[in-house]
């Protein structure tokens, strides 16, 4: 499977290369990033820190896409929807990692699923992808005098608040109660008396915390707490890689990251 990483001097970008050259089933064919990024011009394998892989750090996303069945991105907001009409008219699956993504960067995802496969996931871990899923059963199951709290921190450097993944997770326990989520989201508490049926989110940023996730169901003498603490980063990597070797040659469409681990609630 060949793939092209783009955001490939990131840090998730080499952390994808690592687990990429350790992936048998993988070679990486190009990789992408601005050319003013730290590492433009050097070979991918050498940058990450394993063997060379003969593949320079560019900035043409056509010419690299031109022999990729695959391409990740974790790049920036502002370029997720070029590269996804460029993958879309290359023909080449895209799983995109990049979050905070506009309206306009949704519907380019949406127009280029009509090309080619795609997956847009707020997190690609696949311990995330499974506390998702919970969080949509308990806010069905649980009755909704359970006010819903969701808490998450990361590193100092991170850009968006809340994180994709924490409204990922509100917009999955929303989808469990049956309410629209923008209705009853409140992404920042600034004081006044907690209304039945909000889902709130507090932001944490500080040292280099990679990914802290906490949803807490709390009822009258009762709480539920469900969470995900993650402390490599190379989890994302290895379930991006899982993902983008599960989504090459399937037929076009969107596709979520529960898709490649089997795993649909019925709610």
């Amino acid at each position: 499977m060949r793939l092209v990483i783009v955001g490939a001097s990131g840090r998730m970008g080499l952390a994808i290369a690592r687990v990429a050259v350790e992936t048998a089933q993988l070679q990486i064919v190009g990789a992408v990033d601005r050319a003013e990024a730290t590492g433009y011009g050097r070979d991918i394998g050498e940058l990450a820190g394993v063997a060379a892989q003969g593949v320079k750090i560019g900035s043409d996303l056509s010419a690299a896409l031109a022999h990729a069945d695959v391409m990740i991105d974790f790049s920036a907001p502002s370029a997720t929807a070029g590269n996804l009409a460029a993958a879309a008219a290359a023909g080449v699956a895209v799983l995109v990692g990049t979050t905070g993504l506009d309206a306009q960067t949704q519907a380019a995802a949406a127009a280029a699923s009509q090309r080619v496969p795609v997956i847009v996931a707020a997190n690609t871990s696949l311990g995330v992808t499974l506390l998702i899923e919970l969080v949509r059963a308990a806010a069905h199951a649980l009755p909704d005098d359970f006010d819903i709290e969701i808490v998450e921190g990361h590193h100092r450097h991170k850009k968006d608040a809340p994180s994709g993944t924490a409204l990922a997770l509100g917009r999955a326990a929303a989808a469990g109660r049956g309410v629209e989520f923008d209705r009853v989201a409140v992404p920042a508490r600034t004081g006044g008396e907690r209304q039945r049926g909000e889902i709130g989110f507090a932001v944490v940023r500080g040292g280099d915390i990679v990914g802290d996730h906490q949803v807490t169901f709390a009822g009258e003498g009762e709480r539920v707490t469900l969470g995900h603490q993650a402390t490599d980063r190379a989890i994302f990597a290895r379930g991006a890689v899982r993902a983008a070797l599960w989504l090459a040659g399937r037929a076009p469409g969107r596709y979520e990251m529960k898709d490649v681990i089997s795993l649909k609630t019925t709610i």
